[in-house]
C-alpha cells in the first residue's frame, strides 16, 4: 500500500470503473462532434483575473472555492474552476472569431478544481464535458445545445432527468429588475454575506439554497415580469424551437445558475434521483463576457455537462452501459510457443483486435485465470507440441469450447470470428 493517498475530495479513476467515464465523455462529445463543434484543450491553470472578472467576483467559486497559487515569478494563478472563461480566452488568443464565419464552435473535455466541502456528487477535482458557441446571437444556437445535450443523455439510456429554462433578461431590461430586486432584498432579516452579496449582486441570493433565505424569498419580483419585448421574443423562440424538436422542458423562474456572466437563456439538467446534488448539467447565454475579458463585442452560449454526475445518475437508474471487453482476444503461451503467439497478437491488435497475451511465465492455470479475468472473448493457447503440428487451441470463453486450428488461418478465424 502506498505511503500516499488522493487529497481530500479527489478520487482515482481505475478500471474496470473508468470504463464508464470514456464511455460518458464519448456519447456526451458525440452529437457535438456531428454538429461542426472543434475540440479545444486549454491549460489546467489560468490567470485569476481571468475567473474574478467572467465568472464572477461575488460568486462563491471566486470568493471561497477557487485554488490559487502564486509562481516563482510573481504570477497569480488559479486552476481553472470552469470551462467557459478559458475556452473564450483560447478562442480570443488564436483569433478564431476572426478566421471565419461566425458562430466558432468548440467542445472540450476535462478536469476541473473547487474547494468545496466533500460529499457524494460534488467534489474537489470533476470532470465535465463543455460546448460553446462563440460570435453569435440566434435563439436556434441556444436551442441547438439544449437538444444535443438532451440527446447525448438519451444514447446513454438517461430517461429521469428533466430540462429547466429560464431567461436572465439583457443589459436594457435587468438593471430595472435588480433595482427592483435589491429594493425587496433589504426589508429581509439577511446575515451579513448575503447582504454584501444582494448588493453585487442580488440575483445570486435567488441562488440561495438555505432554507432560512428561501422561504424569506417568497413573494419575490420575478425577472420575467420585467423582460423587455426583445428578451421576451428571444426567449419564446427559443422555447419553440425546442418544443419543435420534441425536446420537453419546465419553466422556472427562480433558475439563475452561479455564475455571473449569464444573459438571456439560462438552462439547468437535473436528475431527482441524486438527492440534494441534483443538477448534472447546465449553461446559458453569455453575451457580455467576451468584452468583461478585454475581447471584441461576441454574444455567446454554451454549456458544460459533469461527468461525475452523470454517471451517478446512470447508476441511480439502473443503466448498464454497453461497454465492450477491454480484450477479445487472449492469448496463453506454454513452452517455446511465446514469440509466436505475441506475433499473433501483434497483427490482431495492428487489425483493430483488442488482444492480450499472459506475461511472467505462468502456468496454464494461472495463464487462464488471466484470461478470465481480462473478460476476452476467445483464448488462444498453443505449447512446444501445438507449434510442432501447426496449430494453436481456440477456446470459446463463453461456451467452454476449444478445437484445433491451423496457426497459419487462425488470425482470419478470430476476425471472422469477432465481426
Amino acid at each position: 500500500m502506498s505511503t500516499f493517498k488522493a487529497p481530500k475530495g479527489t478520487y482515482d479513476l481505475i478500471p474496470p470503473y473508468s470504463a464508464k467515464y470514456l464511455a460518458v465523455r464519448d456519447a456526451i462529445s458525440g452529437p457535438l462532434r456531428l454538429s461542426g463543434y472543434g475540440y479545444v484543450e486549454t491549460p489546467g491553470f489560468e490567470d485569476v483575473d481571468l475567473f474574478a472578472r467572467g465568472v464572477g467576483e461575488s460568486t462563491d467559486i471566486v470568493t471561497k472555492e477557487m485554488y490559487t497559487l502564486t509562481t516563482k515569478g510573481g504570477a497569480n494563478l488559479a486552476l481553472r474552476p470552469e470551462g467557459t472563461a478559458s475556452v473564450l480566452r483560447a478562442a480570443l488568443e488564436a483569433n478564431l472569431h476572426k478566421a471565419g464565419g461566425l458562430p466558432v464552435k468548440l467542445w472540450y473535455s476535462g478536469s476541473y478544481y473547487r474547494y468545496e466541502r466533500p460529499q457524494k456528487g460534488r467534489y474537489r477535482h470533476f470532470s465535465q464535458v463543455g460546448a460553446e458557441a462563440i460570435g453569435a446571437e440566434d435563439p436556434a444556437l441556444d436551442a441547438e445545445l439544449i437538444i444535443l445535450a438532451d440527446q447525448a443523455y438519451r444514447t446513454l439510456g438517461l430517461r429521469n432527468f428533466r430540462i429547466l429554462l429560464n431567461s436572465l433578461g439583457d443589459q436594457e431590461c435587468r438593471p430595472v429588475y435588480r433595482e427592483a430586486l435589491q429594493t425587496f432584498l433589504r426589508g429581509l432579516d439577511l446575515d451579513e454575506e448575503t447582504v454584501r452579496r444582494a448588493e453585487i449582486n442580488p440575483l445570486r441570493v435567488l441562488d440561495d439554497k438555505r432554507p432560512e433565505v428561501q422561504k424569506q424569498l417568497a413573494g419575490a419580483p420575478m425577472l420575467r415580469a420585467y423582460l423587455c419585448d426583445a428578451c421576451k421574443a428571444y426567449h419564446e423562440e427559443v422555447r419553440a424551437l425546442i418544443t419543435a424538436a420534441g425536446v420537453t422542458f419546465e419553466d422556472d423562474e427562480k433558475l439563475v445558475r452561479g455564475l455571473d456572466y449569464y444573459t438571456r437563456t439560462t438552462f439547468e439538467f437535473v436528475h431527482d434521483g441524486l438527492g440534494s446534488q441534483s443538477a448534472v448539467g447546465g449553461g446559458g447565454r453569455y453575451d457580455g463576457l467576451s468584452e468583461m475579458i478585454g475581447g471584441p463585442a461576441l454574444p455567446s452560449v454554451g454549456w458544460a455537462l459533469g461527468v461525475d454526475r452523470t454517471v451517478l445518475a446512470l447508476e441511480a437508474e439502473g443503466v448498464e452501459l454497453d461497454i465492450p471487453a477491454a480484450t477479445s482476444v487472449f492469448a496463453v503461451a506454454l513452452g517455446e510457443a511465446k514469440p509466436v503467439l505475441f506475433g499473433l497478437v501483434t497483427e490482431l491488435r495492428k487489425s483493430g483486435i483488442a488482444a492480450d497475451i499472459s506475461y511472467g511465465g505462468k502456468g496454464l492455470k494461472g495463464a487462464m485465470k488471466d484470461a478470465n479475468r481480462s473478460g476476452a472473448r476467445f483464448a488462444v493457447v498453443a505449447g512446444d507440441r501445438d507449434l510442432a503440428e501447426g496449430v494453436v487451441q481456440l477456446k470459446d470463453m463463453e461456451s467452454g469450447e476449444q478445437s484445433p486450428v491451423a496457426l497459419a488461418e487462425v488470425a482470419e478465424v478470430l476476425r471472422a470470428k469477432l465481426a
